[in-house]
């Protein structure tokens, strides 16, 4: 199977994603009193609705409501002000009224639209983008500094109620193949959960990567989900197809579910490209289906065959009237809505001067984006830089590798800003500073006291630094011929021996400095 840039060059992927968000936020489902709590026992939070038990009505969430439309105005859709719920065919034993609650073709947020950030290694695997100029335009992106921007329309977002969790007994991997039976509980049935469903804009994995990425900064800026994909209150299906680069008409599509992280997304849609290549290249045939991927095979298998609108058998709701937003309702919403991440990136950049890079990195989690405006309140703006390395760098690869939160770690913005304005004052090295940082996630001190008791400060004193430069240079007579003679490499070598006679402690930049000055006088 070809590598996806491989297939890039001659075929064009059409991606559009379903992502699926529960309002983990709220106390109550979506239309009955059911207390909404992740991982209680099982089958203790239902009731006659949410289980569909004959003559039982429905009655809505009015803040499940509150929410979408709060979703929607962040994701720049139109608020539709009236609209109605449907029932849609749905059997299968985990909804046990038979019929999933959702809304038809009129949602409450229609024509929506995020631009996409695409810089560095996931510029790349779009062709469009090569040679583009900044402000230049093609298709659906105009080139930036370091990549371009992807405009992504939006659909529609709209209202449903998720289904109950199934638990397959008996198999190997925990699916209904091979089970020998199966456990339904109904505590999540009936929890509020908004779709949002975007148009065919996307064209590689690491735009949908992106999207999905972004839009989860923006539901939790807003406050609606906790978004925790490990949970399953966050979760995606990727629609892809193939057309040959110049087409525009569009290929047959195929469905991948069990897209429960940004890896997953963007490796299982990878795969599917390559896959539905190589059948069209032999001369095969797509289907329309829902395919599953198996991150542990790191491969896509058949589910089903497809469902169209006509399987669903939709029809309006007898039970729920037609809604009708008003205005004062809606401006009501948009009054809640906090600093989204995009005008915090903005923000940063202009109040300290930071690039849109770095903005753009500090502001994907909201942890570090509060510890960068905790650590910077009333410190010199020149830290900001340094700071913001500190957190994009060390910060994140340490949470990462140890699979924690700041919050539970002991560096606070405070010793976040004092680490930094050691190594900016040169009372410290770079190098050190990534000793510092390692002994405050270990020992759990300020940075001065480990620079103190570990005896790391820097010396800057230019006459003892001098005296140390001349004794080397002294020593190696045939290295400053060397250099003389246009070898600079040697340069380095120089400083090495300083540092070492100063057991580490000298200030490399001024050594560097009074190097250069005596080997070219």
């Amino acid at each position: 199977m070809k590598k996806l840039e491989e297939v890039l060059k001659d075929w064009e992927a059409v991606i559009g994603l379903e992502i699926h968000a529960e309002l983990t936020t709220l106390n109550t489902k979506m239309f009955c009193g059911c207390k909404l709590e992740f991982g209680a026992d099982p089958n203790t939070h239902t009731c006659p609705v949410c289980l569909g038990l004959p003559g039982a009505l429905p009655v809505p969430n009015k803040k499940a409501i509150e929410s979408i439309v709060l979703a929607g105005l962040a994701t720049n859709c139109d608020i539709e002000k009236h609209s109605m719920f449907y029932r849609k065919g749905y059997m299968y034993p985990d909804m046990a009224k038979n019929f999933q609650t959702t809304q038809g073709p009129v949602a409450f947020c229609m024509r929506g639209h995020l631009d996409l950030d695409v810089d560095g290694a996931a510029a790349k695997e779009r062709p469009a983008a090569a040679g583009l100029g900044v402000g230049e335009e093609v298709e659906n992106i105009t080139g930036t500094e370091d990549g371009y921007v992807a405009h992504v329309g939006i659909t529609r977002i709209h209202m449903e109620e998720d289904a109950g969790k199934m638990v397959h007994v008996g198999g190997g991997e925990g699916r209904i193949a091979g089970a020998t039976h199966s456990l339904v509980d109904y505590n999540r049935a009936g929890t509020p959960l908004i779709e949002l469903v975007t148009e065919p804009d996307l064209r590689t994995p690491e735009e949908a990567r992106l999207f999905m990425q972004k839009l989860r900064q923006i539901y939790l800026a807003i406050g609606i989900s906790d978004c925790s994909m490990e949970e399953g209150s966050l979760r995606c299906d990727g629609n892809v197809s193939l057309r040959r680069r110049g087409e525009t008409k569009f290929g047959t599509k195929t469905e991948l579910k069990n897209m429960n992280s940004f890896k997953n997304l963007h490796d299982g849609l990878a795969y599917e490209i390559c896959r539905q290549a190589e059948v069209l290249e032999e001369g095969g045939i797509i289907y329309q289906e829902t395919r599953h991927w198996d991150p542990s095979k790191k491969h896509t298998i058949v589910m089903r065959v497809k469902e169209t609108a006509d399987d669903y058998r939709l029809f309006p709701e007898p039970d729920l009237a037609p809604y009708d937003l008003s205005d004062e309702f809606i401006e009501n919403v948009r009054s809640r809505m906090p600093e989204l991440p995009d005008q915090k990136a903005k923000r940063f950049q202009e109040t300290f001067g930071l690039s849109a890079y770095d903005a753009r990195h500090l502001v994907e989690h909201r942890e570090t984006s509060n510890f960068f405006e905790a650590a910077m309140e009333g410190a010199d703006a020149k830290l900001a830089k340094p700071l913001a390395n500190l957190i994009i760098n060390d910060i994140t690869a340490y949470l990462n590798a140890n699979e924690v939160k700041l919050a539970d770690t002991p560096l606070t913005p405070e010793r976040g800003r004092d680490l930094v304005k050691l190594m900016a004052e040169d009372t410290i090295s770079s190098k050190q500073g990534k000793q510092v940082f390692a002994a405050i996630m270990e020992e759990d001190k300020d940075p001065a006291v480990i620079v103190e008791e570990k005896g790391m400060k820097q010396v800057s004193d230019t006459g003892a630094l001098e005296a140390v430069v001349d004794a080397v240079l002294a020593a190696n007579p045939d290295d400053v011929a060397s250099y003389k003679a246009g070898n600079t490499k040697v340069q380095g070598f120089f400083v090495g021996q300083c540092m070492k006679a100063m057991k580490g402690q000298g200030n490399p930049k001024l050594i560097n400095q009074i190097l250069a000055k005596k080997l070219n006088e």
